[in-house]
Formats: structure tokens, C-alpha cells, sequence
């Protein structure tokens, strides 16, 4: 396969709000963050990793497991209504523009998704590539939560999200529908860049387990992975670094 320059960027703000330093807080010892970065960091295809944020305390973090920070976010990209796209597009362009060349794709690897593998970054990238997709995005299949089972509230009325084809369908004959898990986005650098789009026309799947899919958005998600990651053995992430010896290194860097 030919050796395409491929971006990792992991996008971390610090101003998250329902689990406040989300993106650095402490999962089994470690910050949420470094279930990301190291695995990325083994990914063959990948020509760089960088992390975009706007909090110094999740840039420290970040350098402590080896992921590059050669920018800071801007402010106006790190609130609540900020886009994704935007804040990807804004670290591509600005990592181009500090190299002086063109990546020819880019991934995305949200910190919010711990329990994607090396594998699972790798081989969708090999999808992208080998089937000349536009991008490739992760999904899973979806439970219970199945749309048909969906409701909309109208002036105090359920009202079917989805029509249902059968009143109460068994679950077993529901057809099968999948969910982005935000584990990965895999898309061809113009695409992102000019359309501002993760999906571009063609876009094509990257199926993971419900296990590897847990997403965290609140504290109830957070107990959730916690209590599932028990299980698995994370002797190659080292435990969470203490704040005085992140300044310690900090200093020693400054005056070296």
C-alpha cells in the first residue's frame, strides 16, 4: 500500500460541563484521554498525532502520553455550539500551514470513546483507502433503542418517529439499523477541508461491538465504562501522572 500522510487529531476541549475536565478525568487510574492517545500512538498508518484544545491542563496531559500539541484551539472554537468539523478543519489547516505540506487524509479520535483499538483505527483507515470512499465512520448496530420503538411528543401526543410497519414488532424482526458509536471518522482531507464534512458523497461503515462502542456524555456513561474496563488488563497506559511532576516536567523543559 502506498504510504499516504495521514492526520490523527484528537479533538479535547476543556470546557466540558456534565462531567467538568471530562476529557482528563481519571478512569481507573488514568486520564480519559490516554485510552485514545496511546493506542493512536501504535497505529501504523498514521503519519502524525495531535491533540486540539484550548486548556493548558489537557495540552500537559496530552504531552505526558505522547500525543504532539503544536497549536492551541482558538477560544471561539471550544464552546458548547462549536462544530466539530470546524475545530478539525481548523487543526488540519493550521498543522499544513506549520509543515508547509498537504495531508491526504485525516481521522478523527474523539477522547469521549476509550475502548476503540489500534485495529479498529487502522483497519478503517485500510477501508478509506482500498475502497476509495470519500470516509469511513464507525457505527453500531443499535439495541433496543430501535427508531421503529421511537416516540415524538406533539402537544401531549405520542406521535411514531419512524412508521412503524407492524404495531409492536417483535425485536427480532426489526430491520437492522446502526448508530455512529463517535469512535472514529475517517475522511479524505478535501473533503473535510472544502465541503467541511465528515462524510463527503460516499461514505461507508466501520462496524464495532457494543462493548468497544461505550460513549461517554454523562456521569451514569462514566460509571458504565468504568465498570466494563474493570475486566481488562491497562499495564500498557501508565497510571495517571501527579500535577506537581507535570510542573516539574513542565520546568525542566522551559529551562532545557
Amino acid at each position: 500500500m502506498r504510504r499516504y500522510r495521514i492526520l490523527g487529531v484528537i479533538p479535547a476541549r476543556g470546557g466540558s460541563k456534565p462531567i467538568p475536565k471530562q476529557n482528563i478525568k481519571s478512569l481507573l487510574g488514568r486520564p480519559l484521554i490516554a485510552y485514545t492517545i496511546v493506542p493512536a500512538r501504535e497505529c501504523k498508518l498514521l503519519t502524525r498525532l495531535v491533540v486540539s484544545s484550548e486548556d493548558e491542563e489537557v495540552l500537559e496531559v496530552a504531552r505526558n502520553y505522547g500525543a504532539e500539541v503544536p497549536f492551541v484551539r482558538p477560544k471561539e472554537l471550544a464552546d458548547d455550539l462549536s462544530l466539530l468539523t470546524d475545530v478539525v478543519k481548523h487543526a488540519v489547516l493550521e498543522v499544513e500551514k506549520q509543515e508547509g505540506k498537504k495531508y491526504d487524509y485525516v481521522v478523527v479520535l474523539s477522547p469521549t470513546t476509550p475502548l476503540r483499538t489500534t485495529a479498529d483505527i487502522d483497519r478503517a483507515l485500510r477501508k478509506l483507502i482500498e475502497t476509495g470512499a470519500d470516509s469511513v465512520i464507525s457505527v453500531t448496530k443499535v439495541g433496543s433503542c430501535h427508531p421503529m420503538r421511537m416516540k415524538k411528543i406533539v402537544h401531549d401526543r405520542l406521535i411514531d418517529y419512524v412508521e412503524e410497519e407492524v404495531e409492536n414488532m417483535p425485536k427480532k424482526l426489526l430491520p437492522p439499523v446502526y448508530l455512529r458509536n463517535e469512535a472514529i471518522y475517517a475522511v479524505r482531507r478535501d473533503v473535510l477541508v472544502n465541503q467541511n464534512s465528515f462524510k463527503g458523497r460516499i461514505s461507508c461503515p466501520y462496524l464495532m461491538p457494543p462493548e468497544r462502542s461505550i460513549t461517554i456524555d454523562t456521569k451514569m456513561d462514566f460509571q458504565l465504562a468504568e465498570a466494563v474496563m474493570k475486566r481488562m488488563k491497562w499495564k500498557h497506559i501508565k497510571p495517571v501522572v501527579s500535577r506537581r511532576r507535570l510542573l516539574l516536567k513542565k520546568l525542566i523543559r522551559r529551562k532545557g
